[in-house]
């Protein structure tokens, strides 16, 4: 029961970031499939997917293709009910499927002044009046979403982390890479965005990859991005602690130090995604906390 999801570059495809989340953080079991979204090859990437036009799409393991996030989400989400995708609770999923749709439909002016990027806080942006007030109706949406159905102990609109925390997982992206002006909650609701185990590993892989000139951002200089700092780890010769890959079980053949201890992985893209950061990575610092202890 794999799937097969189609996604682009992780460092600027909102969408694409959407469908991995809905398979990473609700335990669907997937294989990623790179689509050419800026090569030129999306086409040709999707043909089997037809007629599916752009990511993420996904192929189900009965082979039926379905494209359009939302489809995806609907569709997981009937498939999957154990995984708990939308709310328990019938009002809330309804507010739930209320603020998804709106995302999925609106919004246009923040989507076209502030494309996602994962790369840093664009400095010096001024926001429109237009981009103001698309801020000012996402936290109305959030808000309601806390004061019925949020709970103290969690950061996420509906207690439990749902779909439509998936949904709005790029919108706080999208605040944080623009340094947008937005309230204490909406903040604290952001930085929660930017923390979670799961977004700081599609950051990570995203950074594997360098763009020159940046997309998106007009030539506008990056401070440093506003999420949780990595801990310091560099390429690094062997011997390493380990003789297995964290990831695959493979003997290692490249490696990184941390903290003076030497890590090895089974080829270097295992290694550079870990140093992006290696919080983000549980089977990596499973490893070190069983060496450390």
């Amino acid at each position: 029961m794999i799937y097969d999801l189609y996604i682009g570059d992780q460092s600027f495809s909102s969408w694409s970031l959407r469908g991995w989340l809905m398979f990473e953080k609700f335990g669907v079991p997937y294989r990623t499939h790179m689509a050419g979204l800026y090569s030129g090859t999306l086409k040709q990437d999707l043909e089997k997917l037809a007629p599916a036009r752009f990511v993420p799409a996904i192929c189900t393991p009965e082979g039926t293709p379905v494209g359009d996030s939302l489809a995806i989400a609907e569709t997981l989400a009937e498939r999957h009910p154990e995984a708990g995708l939308w709310p328990k609770d019938p009002a809330a999923r309804a507010l739930a499927r209320w603020l998804v749709a709106e995302m999925h439909s609106g919004f246009d002016a923040l989507r076209d002044a502030c494309p996602m990027q994962l790369l840093g806080t664009v400095e010096g942006f001024e926001p429109s009046k237009e981009v103001k007030a698309d801020l000012l109706r996402i936290e109305e949406l959030w808000n309601t979403a806390w004061t019925q159905f949020g709970r103290e102990s969690s950061p996420w609109l509906f207690g439990d982390y749902s779909l439509a925390d998936v949904f709005y997982a790029p919108v706080a992206a999208r605040i944080a890479g623009f340094g947008l002006p937005v309230g204490e909650a909406a903040q604290n609701y952001v930085a929660a965005h930017l923390s979670d185990p799961a977004f700081r590993r599609w950051r990570a892989i995203g950074l594997l990859k360098s763009y020159d000139p940046v997309p998106y951002i007009d030539g506008l200089p990056l401070a440093d991005w506003p999420g949780p700092a990595p801990l310091n780890a560099v390429i690094s010769d062997g011997p390493s602690i380990n003789d297995a890959c964290p990831y695959s079980g493979k003997p290692v053949t490249d490696f990184l130090e941390l903290n003076g201890r030497i890590w090895g992985f089974c080829n270097p893209g295992c290694r550079d995604k870990t140093i992006n950061d290696p919080e983000a990575w549980p089977a990596f610092m499973d490893m070190v906390t069983t060496h450390n202890t």
